[in-house]
């Protein structure tokens, strides 16, 4: 008998790990696919279809992985979400001072988007156009970690007793807009757009209604 016609017609099996790596790797494809879409068509134009045409992968392994292209754009913010947050966290620590506090996470967070402009874009572009859910685990786990450190500083006597929600708020919504805002002038200068967030928030703070226990500003101190 031949022995080598037997080993020939047998399946090849796949190890564990192999197709592990190979789900990681269909995964991201289909990312960074979705990335150049959004890009190129706008999130509300753009559909599965053309996400999977964009990919080398089966149309019907796109939905091994994502339900819809909202999935898609969920996965993408988390994604970014996950680079980011251990930076401005790391930063966050290392602060002494008020000043030091928001420069450092402005700077950080400014800096990142002007590296990683294309996943930035996307998601700005997606959320200004659709309405599509923003409140992803990561990103909502991002915004509660610069609640944490607020209040973390506050405790230590760094900032005065302020509405830590309010200030977390104020913060991201600076930083988003501040951010598109530098995204559309060449060069992009993470630097000057840090100074003036940075500038704008240390000079306002300390000026700030000071939190009473019941959640509602008790004036200025």
């Amino acid at each position: 008998m031949d022995t080598t016609l037997l080993k020939s017609s047998r399946p090849r099996l796949e190890l564990p790990g192999k197709r592990e790596q190979t789900k990681a790797q269909n995964r991201q494809l289909i990312l960074d696919a979705a990335r150049q879409v959004f890009a190129e068509l706008g999130y509300g134009a753009a559909t599965v279809r053309d996400i999977i045409r964009a990919t080398p992968l089966a149309s019907g392994t796109f939905y091994n992985y994502f339900k819809s292209k909202e999935e898609v754009f969920q996965a993408i913010r988390d994604e970014v979400a996950l680079a980011i947050r251990p930076r401005l966290h790391e930063e966050r620590m290392k602060a002494e001072t008020v000043e030091e506090f928001i420069t450092c996470t402005f700077r950080t967070f400014f800096e990142f988007v002007a590296s990683d402009r294309v996943n930035f874009r996307t998601i700005r572009h997606a959320a200004d156009t659709t309405r599509v859910r923003m409140d992803t685990p990561e990103v909502i786990a991002g915004f509660e970690e610069l609640r944490n450190d607020i209040e973390a500083a506050i405790a230590k006597g760094m900032f005065p007793p302020v509405n830590a929600d309010y200030l977390m708020a104020a913060i991201v919504g600076v930083a988003f807009e501040v951010a598109e805002r530098m995204l559309r002038s060449e060069p992009h200068d993470p630097v000057a757009a840090a100074e003036f967030a940075s500038a704008l928030f240390i000079a306002g703070v300390r000026t700030l209604p000071y939190a009473t226990q019941a959640g509602i500003s008790s004036g200025t101190a």
